[in-house]
């Protein structure tokens, strides 16, 4: 599939495949596939930054490759390993054989047959379907000296195995990374990058995602269950619930055959949308129904 020509395009493009972006994210998105930069998504944990990644891999045809980010993770888990086992079996069968050339076993065992690729490799190699989308999610979670084996690979858009040499990319791929905000990342790696901060949505595009990802749910239930979160969010929560968790309860409440909020719905599964203990303490009792009470009141007409 072509890449979108206009802003209006790439969110029609995204929205025929379930994500409801803003003009200001539509803009970034389109400027990222325009001028081949990648593009660094920054928000709250469930506002949609890791589902935009996948709805462009949808939209485009690409293949989606994703590493998941955490604490300790470093260049060679992230770009390849060698296939110690099967290496060890090839080793053994060598010397049982006898007639073994170290020279011919060594080019054997560090050849493309025993490596394994790991996402940034796989994101370097040619795809008939064009270049994929390489997802870095989460990026906040691993440490600066994984940043700064970023900043080459995502200037280049090439990697080093000291068995094989460099490998660079044909076309470089479509990058999006994210993080949560945990840590703040260097200044030198967002350079490399277009940036957007992904805030909660308003009202009226909440309403929009929860059409798009649960269909089913009546308009009047939909309304509610936007109006309660909307409310939720301004309260002293220790995890203020995302678009993600506004989505699994309404599908809960689905599953429920519930056509209404009540105070006692609301406690049977605050579960969905809240998850901490402490969070679902304060809900406990009236609070619960204050909320109820406040978020149907902004739904009636002024």
């Amino acid at each position: 599939m072509h890449q979108p020509s206009s802003i209006d395009a790439v969110q029609a493009m995204l929205a025929d495949h379930g994500y409801v972006c803003d003009r200001a994210l539509g803009t970034v998105v389109f400027l990222s596939l325009s001028l081949g930069r990648p593009l660094f998504l920054e928000g709250e944990a469930g506002v949609g930054k890791t589902e935009i990644a996948k709805a462009l891999s949808a939209s485009l045809g690409r293949r989606l490759i994703r590493l998941q980010c955490y604490e300790g993770l470093d260049a060679s888990s992230a770009v390849y390993e060698w296939n110690f086992a099967a290496q060890m079996v090839a080793i053994r069968t060598a010397e049982a054989s006898g007639g073994a050339d170290r020279a011919a076993l060594q080019t054997e065992l560090f050849s493309d047959d025993y490596l394994i690729e790991r996402p940034l490799l796989e994101a370097m190699r040619p795809d008939e379907n064009g270049a994929p989308v390489l997802l870095i999610d989460e990026l906040d979670r691993t440490d600066e000296p994984f940043e700064a084996f970023l900043l080459e690979a995502l200037s280049d858009f090439q990697v080093t195995i000291p068995e094989l040499g460099t490998v660079s990319a044909p076309e470089p791929p479509i990058v999006i990374l994210t993080s949560n905000r945990t840590r703040e990342v260097h200044d030198a790696l967002k350079r490399r990058c277009l940036y957007h901060w992904v805030d909660y949505p308003d009202f009226d595009r909440e309403m929009q995602i929860l059409e798009a990802r649960a269909p089913e749910a009546a308009a009047e239930l939909s309304r509610e269950v936007v109006a309660f979160v909307q409310r939720l969010r301004t309260e002293d929560l220790f995890k203020k619930p995302g678009v993600a968790e506004t989505i699994d309860w309404a599908k809960c409440l689905l599953a429920l055959d519930v056509l209404t909020l009540s105070p006692e719905v609301i406690a049977d599964t605050l579960g969905a949308i809240l998850k901490y203990q402490d969070d679902i303490q304060k809900l406990q009792g009236s609070e619960a129904k204050r909320l109820l009470d406040e978020a149907k009141a902004s739904l009636e007409p002024a």
